[in-house]
């Protein structure tokens, strides 16, 4: 395990501003320095009174790649391209990128990472007094349950889990080794017909949500479609990362947050 996982407890803020070339929107890279020298780099870009806080939690090995001027060398993650969408309904995002490049596979159930998670949703609310939610994809959405399972249920609006791994696969964890007993906050679970993707079908979601049983309330959301343009049915170009609907599924994923935000 990399020396930087042992040091998460350590973070401290240190905000650079830039210009999103993805967007007009102006945003900040935030590096997060750590004791043994290396940084988490995060991005965050809002509208001018954003409605919500969006923490994203990308899929894959978590490698997102992020410069200092914001640009994206990694950006097919379905949580990441679409951050202009989430901009435009009036959510700001944070997305966090992998320490120095390593990869994020296998430690995203653990303790130390839902504390890492804490320290994202921490750092939203500096940013703004609105509500924060928790948003994983694929890999990320085994972030997104372990760190809805281990925050307090007063600094969360609710989580989302988009196409979430529920079958033992390379990584050796899946939603079901990040305590989806404990998440005591609303929670959406998207779920597309079309995905191939063997850890992660779509018929597992009521399982996903069973799971879920302190949760206020569950809602499935089954969505159909996408282009598959890699051969890898995980991958992110794929009907997994709902190439080609993103725009359909952004807008029922906002008209869920705009429910629990008008409660």
């Amino acid at each position: 395990m990399p020396r930087w996982f042992y040091a998460l407890a350590a973070l401290a803020f240190v905000l650079a501003p830039i210009t999103c070339a993805a967007s007009a929107t102006t945003g900040r890279v935030v590096e997060l320095p750590l004791h043994d020298g290396s940084h988490q780099r995060l991005l965050y870009v809002a509208p001018s009174a954003p409605k919500a806080t969006i923490v994203m939690l990308p899929g894959g090995a978590g490698d997102v790649g992020i410069q200092r001027n914001g640009e994206l060398r990694h950006d097919d993650n379905f949580v990441v391209r679409t951050r202009d969408l989430w901009i435009r309904r009036g959510f700001a995002v944070v997305i966090p990128d992998a320490i120095d490049g390593d990869n994020l596979r296998g430690l995203r159930s653990s303790p130390t990472y839902a504390a890492l998670v804490s320290d994202l949703v921490q750092f939203a609310h500096r940013q703004s007094a609105s509500p924060v939610f928790l948003l994983g994809t694929s890999q990320g959405s085994i972030a997104a349950m372990n760190g809805a399972a281990h925050i307090d249920p007063s600094q969360l609006a609710g989580v989302v889990l988009t196409e979430s791994v529920s079958v033992m696969g390379g990584s050796h964890e899946t939603v079901f080794q990040a305590d989806p007993q404990n998440v005591r906050v609303p929670a959406l679970i998207v779920a597309n017909r079309q995905d191939q993707c063997d850890v992660a079908p779509p018929s597992n979601a009521p399982r996903i949500a069973a799971a879920m049983s302190a949760s206020p309330s569950v809602k499935l959301l089954y969505v159909s479609g996408g282009v598959q343009r890699s051969a890898d049915a995980c991958d992110s170009l794929t009907p997994h990362g709902y190439y080609g609907i993103e725009q359909e599924v952004v807008n029922d994923i906002a008209g869920w947050m705009d429910q629990q935000l008008s409660r």
